[in-house]
C-alpha cells in the first residue's frame, strides 16, 4: 500500500505477538520499522528478517525496558540507525500480574515500571525525535474498563493509567499536529494468552464466546487499528480509546 512510505516507527515490544504483528504491518505499509526487544533478541531479529524478506525496512533495537535509565538507553541505540521518528507504538509490556492477595511490591513495581513509566519516559525523551504531525499509539487493554478477570487487577490499573497518559498527552501534542491514541485488544492468540486459550480443555471456546464476533482474536486483527490510526486517514482521531477486543465489552 505504500501510505507510509518515508516514514519511521518504533515498536517496543515489536519482536512477539501483537508487536510483531504490529511492525509488520507497519513495515508493509512502506514505513521503516524499529523492532525494539527486552531479552528475546532471536525474535526481534526473526521479525526483522521476515519484514526484509517482503521487502519492506527494519532493525532491531535491544533495551530492556523497567529500569532506571532505559528510556535514555533506548533512544541512544534507536539514533544510531535512524535520525527521526514518525510513529510511536508503546506496545512492550508485562501482560499479567498475580491477584491481590498473591503479589508482592516487587512484582508490583515492575508492572508498573514497565507497562507505564517506560512509555512516559520513551515519550518525554523522544519528543525532538518525534516529527510534527506524528502519531502516538499506546497498546492498553480492554481490562482497563471491565472488571472481566480481576484477579488481574494490578496490570488492568497499569492500563488505565496508560489511558490517562493517552487522553492528556493529546492536549499537549495537539498543537504539534501529532495524534495520541490507545488501542485496547481483547483476547489475542499469542504466547502470552497459551496459558489461558490452551492451558483447559475448553479454554479456547470460552474465550471465543467473551467476544461478540464469536471467535479468539490474532494480532492482525490489533496491527491493522494501529495502522489506521498511523496513516493519513487516522488524522482526526486523537485522545480516543479504540476498542479492539472484537466487541468484547458489548
Amino acid at each position: 500500500m505504500d501510505v507510509l512510505t518515508g516514514r519511521t516507527a518504533l515498536v517496543t515490544g515489536g519482536g512477539r505477538g501483537i508487536g510483531r504483528g504490529i511492525a509488520e504491518r507497519l513495515a508493509r505499509d512502506g514505513a521503516r520499522v524499529a523492532v525494539h526487544y527486552g531479552s528475546n533478541e532471536a525474535a526481534a531479529k526473526e521479525t526483522v528478517t521476515a519484514i526484509e524478506a517482503t521487502g519492506g525496512s527494519a532493525f532491531a533495537i535491544g533495551v530492556e525496558l523497567g529500569r532506571p535509565g532505559d528510556a535514555k538507553a533506548l533512544w541512544e541505540a534507536f539514533d544510531r540507525q535512524a535520525d527521526g521518528l514518525d510513529i510511536l507504538v508503546n506496545n512492550a509490556g508485562i501482560g499479567t500480574s498475580r491477584p491481590l492477595d498473591e503479589i508482592d511490591e516487587a512484582e508490583y513495581d515492575r508492572v508498573f515500571a514497565v507497562n507505564v513509566k517506560a512509555p512516559h519516559f520513551i515519550v518525554k525523551h523522544g519528543l525532538d525525535r518525534l516529527r510534527d504531525g506524528g502519531r502516538v499509539i499506546n497498546i492498553s487493554s480492554g481490562l482497563a474498563r471491565t472488571a472481566a478477570m480481576p484477579d488481574k487487577m494490578a496490570y488492568a490499573m497499569t492500563k488505565g493509567a496508560l489511558d490517562v497518559f493517552t487522553r492528556d498527552l493529546s492536549k499537549v501534542l495537539g498543537p504539534r499536529g501529532i495524534t495520541v491514541n490507545s488501542v485496547a485488544p481483547g483476547i489475542i492468540d499469542t504466547d502470552n494468552t497459551a496459558e489461558l486459550l490452551h492451558g483447559t480443555e475448553d479454554g479456547w471456546a470460552q474465550a471465543s464466546a467473551i467476544s461478540a464476533l464469536g471467535r479468539v482474536g490474532v494480532p492482525a486483527d490489533v496491527a491493522d487499528v494501529v495502522a489506521f490510526l498511523a496513516s493519513d486517514d487516522g488524522r482526526w482521531i486523537t485522545g480516543s480509546w479504540v476498542d479492539t477486543t472484537g466487541g468484547s465489552l458489548t
